[in-house]
């Protein structure tokens, strides 16, 4: 399946070169440390990449700290016709961009197309900032004089991004940041890395200044190099939740502001009175696609009472019925898992569930998609009769591998809901209306759906769990974002006409 905007001239064709980095306003690929790239779905070598070391990261920093003066300075209007350029190219190469996600994690074409348009929706948020910039304004807030606020940006920012969303987290953060009036440094994950430089190369051709946005790819290495750097004054990262606990500690003791989205371990409570065909379709889609590589994938379904033995069939039937392959190829519902390593961790939990005594009703391990024999594929994985002591109900597992947990009623669901250490998402599958409010206004997690397997906020609401799926008091994008990448100053102002001496009290209304 080729798409028309795959062209010849589409950013980021870098066939089997070297993926380097972005610094200053172009590409750069110095000698270094290199790490394969995989087509997931052949398990081939595409590409490499170049690995950035502490010096590397260095680079990035002071031209991102060169180019921030001058951008900040930009009025936000001019900024946002600049993010304008960008989604009109953003727009125009989203197959093209798509298609690179797809050779590269291996999730299914229009799944990846999703994701963009996902990151496309940010950037259009992005562009009315200067809205979301005003101050407030207080007229004799005492005798003779006026208060206001204003924010200003950060300076110079980091994002660091997982690989199972190459272009749509990215987009959570970067928009926003460059909105702002903050300059940014990007580093993805280095096993999908080819759509951070395609969106650098966009971004270039839209007219950003040189320096405002740079990548640096690598590993834990350029990560600390960030994370230690006097002038990067924040830091967001979408990852798993004991880095993402490292990153918030270490950056709290550095005096940085930091934004960390960790695990999720996601629950879909499916009640007596849920129309069935409309739950089970809410749980094959959100548990089996992008071979449940997602932080919003479901993994446990929590049949109520008699809804189990309803589900529990028809959930067997089309976990058997998945089309899995190359993403590329029509009619493929799920693609391979990123890697071998990934495999191989999957393969051990479903182990770990036997091994404890789960009920494995449908095993994925063993599946070989045909053509694509040395592919990272998986089949569908259904456990019933899990257990909340079981290793594959406590850990995040990552894979298609969805667990249904029994439980009496709603209470139950709720409580053992509420009981996990994740709380990123959760759903809960109903017709009756007092059940849906009484689930939204008791349940401990900060995402949640009604009828709705995948509750990702739209871009102007925010993203973000609680517990231990969310370290930072501010969630991604929206409103929340703007706040993140900027603070608060506040003005008073006297214009006194006759000097009257010095002043020793506070001002006040009186």
């Amino acid at each position: 399946m080729t798409s028309p905007a795959q062209t010849a001239s589409s950013p980021a064709d870098t066939g089997m070169a070297d993926i380097g980095h972005w610094i200053g306003g172009r590409s750069a690929a110095p000698a270094g440390r290199k790490m394969d790239v995989f087509n997931p779905a052949t398990g081939r070598v595409v590409r490499r990449v170049v690995m950035a070391d502490t010096e590397t990261v260095s680079q990035a920093v002071a031209a991102a700290s060169a180019a921030f003066p001058a951008w900040a300075d930009t009025p936000p209007l001019r900024r946002a016709r600049v993010l304008n350029g960008f989604l009109a190219l953003l727009n125009e190469h989203r197959d093209a961009l798509a298609r690179r996600i797809t050779e590269e994690h291996g999730k299914v074409f229009s799944d990846a197309q999703g994701e963009v348009m996902r990151g496309i929706e940010v950037v259009e948020f992005a562009c009315g900032v200067p809205q979301l910039l005003k101050g407030g304004f207080t007229d004799q807030v005492s005798t003779g004089i006026d208060n206001w606020t204003i924010r200003q940006p950060l300076g110079v920012v980091a994002g660091i991004t997982p690989f199972n969303f190459p272009c749509m987290v990215p987009c959570w953060m970067f928009p926003l940041a460059l909105a702002t009036g903050n300059t940014f440094i990007l580093k993805p994950s280095e096993r999908d890395p080819s759509a951070s430089l395609f969106m650098a190369e966009l971004l270039s051709r839209a007219g950003l200044p040189d320096g405002v946005f740079n990548v640096v790819q690598g590993d834990k290495e350029a990560v600390e190099a960030l994370l230690a750097h006097p002038e990067v004054k924040a830091v967001s990262f979408v990852g798993s939740t004991p880095i993402a606990r490292h990153l918030y500690q270490r950056g709290a003791e550095l005096g940085k502001r930091v934004q960390a989205l960790g695990g999720a371990k996601n629950h879909l409570v499916v009640m007596p009175d849920a129309d069935v065909d409309q739950a089970v379709d809410g749980l094959i889609g959100a548990a089996y696609g992008s071979a449940g590589e997602r932080c919003m994938a479901i993994s446990v379904a929590v049949l109520v009472g008699e809804a189990a033995d309803r589900v529990v069939p028809r959930l067997i039937e089309r976990t058997r019925a998945l089309k899995i392959g190359n993403g590329m190829d029509s009619g493929v519902e799920m693609g391979p898992v990123v890697t071998r390593a990934a495999l191989e961790r999957i393969h051990h939990y479903i182990d770990a569930g036997v091994r404890e005594g789960a009920t494995l009703l449908v095993d994925g391990r063993g599946f070989v998609a045909p053509g694509h024999e040395g592919g990272f594929f998986l089949g569908g994985t259904l456990f019933d009769q899990v257990r909340p002591e079981m290793t594959i109900y406590r850990d995040e597992i990552f894979g298609p591998v969805l667990g249904c947990v029994r439980v009496a009623d709603l209470d139950a669901a709720i409580q053992l809901v509420n009981a996990h250490p994740f709380a990123n998402g959760v759903a809960c599958y109903t017709r009756d209306g007092a059940v849906a409010r009484e689930f939204g206004r008791r349940i401990q997690v900060g995402m949640v759906g009604i009828n709705v397997p995948i509750p990702v906020p739209m871009a102007w609401h925010g993203f973000g769990g609680w517990k231990s799926s969310l370290f930072g008091d501010m969630h991604a994008y929206g409103e929340e974002g703007v706040r993140f990448y900027t603070r608060q100053k506040s003005i008073m102002q006297r214009w006194p006409q006759v000097r009257g001496g010095a002043d020793f009290h506070m001002p006040s209304s009186k």
